[in-house]
């Protein structure tokens, strides 16, 4: 028999990785706090549950795909939540970006209800979800991994196993820390050269000919903000977030990060200037702005060499 997937979050992420699932032939509950993601899913195919006591009730592998752990927690452990309603046997796999210790809570419910949980927070950013093309990093049993296998393989390119339950969402911190510091980095570089008097794509061309080139320089900076598109596929205010649970994990093991730490004080600045809801590239805005520097746009139709 096929198992009914629930899906709970259908925000920027969610509603495509959730369509994507109706593409590849899922039987899916959904469910949002917001209507229209869900009316636009029932449309494609989709069944409409009224609240997240009847996703648990109905679906057998849930999907929760949320800003924050506490909207996971709530979600998965209050009183309306999955774990009160869902059947033993009922597989949890969380999506978002956590604080990990709320992961860890969050699977030994499951376990003490005879349910299992997976973390696969998504790498790539919105428009990879729009295409499919997602990367995702797994902590997971290797039995549940197999069981959610197919359901990664519709909405993504990449499967990444990286341990056991947990591992997925710490991978994840370690990863959005270096994506995120490397903005903040390209975004001084640029502003740098614009003081200077730079020519912008004869200094980029430089950037991504030597061993100064990164993938945030190279992929999103020139489809995004310098092409002057702010609008968000991961924002200034996600970013902000993720870096307080990278520093929040740092302390929490000792781990000295100074580097996180200025480039989350300059995410707050950017946040505290009315850019939390632009794409995070734009963080080079925030920086010329105040600096009373021309915002940097490459030509329309420049593409990097």
């Amino acid at each position: 028999m096929v198992e009914r997937i629930g899906f709970v979050g259908l925000g920027r992420m969610g509603r495509p990785m959730a369509a994507n699932l109706l593409k590849k032939g899922f039987a899916l509950t959904v469910h949002d706090i917001d209507p229209r993601p869900v009316r636009t899913l029932v449309e494609a195919g989709a069944t409409a549950a009224a609240d997240v006591a009847r996703v648990g009730r109905d679906c057998r592998i849930v999907i929760t795909m949320l800003p924050t752990a506490a909207e996971v927690e709530q979600v998965a452990l209050g009183p309306g939540g999955v774990l009160a309603h869902a059947a033993p046997g009922t597989l949890l796999m969380d999506m978002s970006t956590i604080d990990p210790l709320a992961t860890d809570r969050i699977a030994a419910a499951c376990a003490a209800r005879g349910m299992t949980m997976v973390d696969a927070p998504v790498g790539r950013l919105a428009e990879h979800a729009d295409r499919g093309e997602s990367l995702f990093m797994v902590g997971a049993s290797d039995a549940d991994l197999a069981r959610v296998r197919p359901l990664l393989d519709a909405m993504g390119t990449t499967v990444l196993h990286c341990g056991g339950v947990g591992t997925g969402g710490r991978t994840k911190l370690v990863n959005n820390y270096v994506a995120i510091t490397l903005t903040q980095v390209n975004a001084e570089a640029i502003a740098l050269s614009q003081r200077l008097g730079l020519d912008l794509t004869r200094t980029l061309a430089v950037l991504l000919g030597t061993s100064a080139n990164n993938g945030q320089l190279r992929m999103n900076f020139p489809s995004k903000v310098l092409a002057g598109d702010v609008s968000p596929g991961f924002t200034i205010d996600l970013a902000h977030k993720d870096l307080g649970l990278v520093l929040g994990a740092a302390h929490a093991t000792r781990v000295p990060m100074p580097v996180a730490a200025a480039v989350h004080e300059s995410y707050s600045l950017a946040r505290a200037s009315e850019y939390g809801g632009q794409d995070f590239s734009s963080i080079v805005d925030a920086l010329c702005d105040h600096a009373k520097i021309e915002r940097p746009r490459v030509p329309a139709g420049w593409k990097p060499a």
